[in-house]
């Protein structure tokens, strides 16, 4: 029985930890030669979502960390092989947990063939609000003007999260990010 309950206590330990970490899809251009891009240039997509000054240099500092160790180099003037910008997005759900106290029975019964049962217990309940982030990055190529390479990584976010804690988050998502940049050549 021991075993048992401890089994269920990893398995049920070993989903909680793959449900907070980081979700990361990536697709690219099947056709395009990735070698011949060396240089990129921050664009802002008109569309995407403003976010403040601080976070814009933390997100575009931790991208060109990692650019950087991919071989591009980031570039001013029109002189890029890549315009390469990200998007943020956040949303929100209610998660709802409700949690059993027990409860008591009575049950003796009596006359002709009745039975008489009572019954009783307490539920009470809690919610709360989960965040979930997304940080998107698109790779156009200058000439052709065509998105050919776009990652997207997703993380239940801790607002109450320090600085130094969120920045490491980042750092590492980019990381997972770019972890398959380049692709390999077209065949």
């Amino acid at each position: 029985m021991k075993r048992i309950s401890f089994l269920c206590l990893a398995l049920l330990l070993m989903v909680a930890s793959s449900a907070f970490g980081q979700d990361v899809r990536y697709n690219f251009d099947k056709g395009t030669d990735f070698s011949k891009f060396k240089t990129y240039k921050w664009v802002t997509l008109k569309d995407a979502q403003q976010v403040d000054d601080l976070i814009d240099k933390q997100i575009k500092a931790s991208f060109d960390s990692a650019l950087a160790t991919k071989g591009l180099s980031k570039v001013e003037g029109d002189n890029a092989d890549l315009f390469v910008a990200y998007q943020v997005a956040v949303s929100t759900e209610k998660q709802y947990t409700s949690f059993d106290s027990g409860g008591w029975g009575y049950g003796p019964g009596w006359g002709r063939g009745g039975w008489y049962g009572a019954g009783g217990g307490m539920s009470t309940g809690q919610t709360s609000t989960i965040y979930n982030g997304q940080l998107a990055l698109d790779m156009y190529d200058v000439t052709q003007k065509d998105l050919v390479w776009r990652g997207v990584a997703s993380k239940t976010l801790d607002p109450k999260a320090k600085p130094d804690k969120r920045q490491k988050n980042l750092d590492k998502a980019v990381t997972k990010l770019l972890k398959n940049y380049p692709p390999p050549p077209p065949k």
